[in-house]
């Protein structure tokens, strides 16, 4: 797959309404009402914004071919329709994971942690697609995280942050902010529970 630019840009309006935004650790971020996704290198961005996050989507960079195939036979596509609540979780690591070879992260990822193990096991309720961002300049995150899930599922999205949280590959984990969000079409039920476990 060739790498794909998304910009997810945060302001006072967008498809997505911010129900919370939490610092989990280091600097937090401006408070935002609303995110828009607009994909592409584009100079036609929204000029009445706070921020702007961009990531590439690519390939997967430490997984086996075999959890690669598993990943492709369940991970569901992003924009279902009864998916109507997120999360954005940017993410930094610390400069200890960054000087560590690509061999001993993957063994921390995957052997310590079980990240895409873990992974699976939510699937195919929660969809995700990780966006690449240390490479582009002047980009604040490492990576931006994007999750979608039915309300049914809030749960479920909770128990894997948290289960994720606890690994040892969190330890290198320098910034998080945890960004959760509504379709603006939906309607905000009496239950502000709606999206948040």
């Amino acid at each position: 797959m060739a790498s794909r630019l998304f910009n997810f840009i945060g302001g006072g309006a967008g498809a997505w309404r911010v129900l919370k935004m939490e610092t989990v650790v280091g600097a937090s971020l401006e408070s935002v009402e609303a995110i828009e996704i607009v994909e592409g290198d584009s100079d036609d961005l929204p000029a009445a914004r706070q921020w702007i996050l961009r990531g590439a989507a690519s390939y997967e960079r430490y997984a086996t071919r075999a959890e690669k195939d598993a990943l492709a036979v369940i991970q569901p596509p992003l924009n279902r329709p009864a998916a109507t609540c997120a999360a954005l979780i940017p993410i930094c690591k610390s400069a200890v994971w960054w000087n560590l070879a690509a061999d001993e992260r993957r063994a921390i990822l995957e052997t310590e942690s079980r990240h895409i193990a873990i992974g699976l096991k939510y699937l195919p309720a929660i969809a995700r697609r990780l966006h690449h961002a240390r490479d582009i300049a002047g980009e604040p995150f490492d990576f931006l995280t994007w999750f979608e899930y039915a309300p049914a599922d809030a749960l479920k999205f909770e128990e894997l942050v948290a289960v994720l949280r606890e690994t040892v590959e969190w330890k290198y984990v320098s910034r998080e902010i945890d960004i959760r969000l509504i379709r603006a079409e939906q309607s905000t039920p009496p239950d502000k529970a709606f999206c948040l476990s």
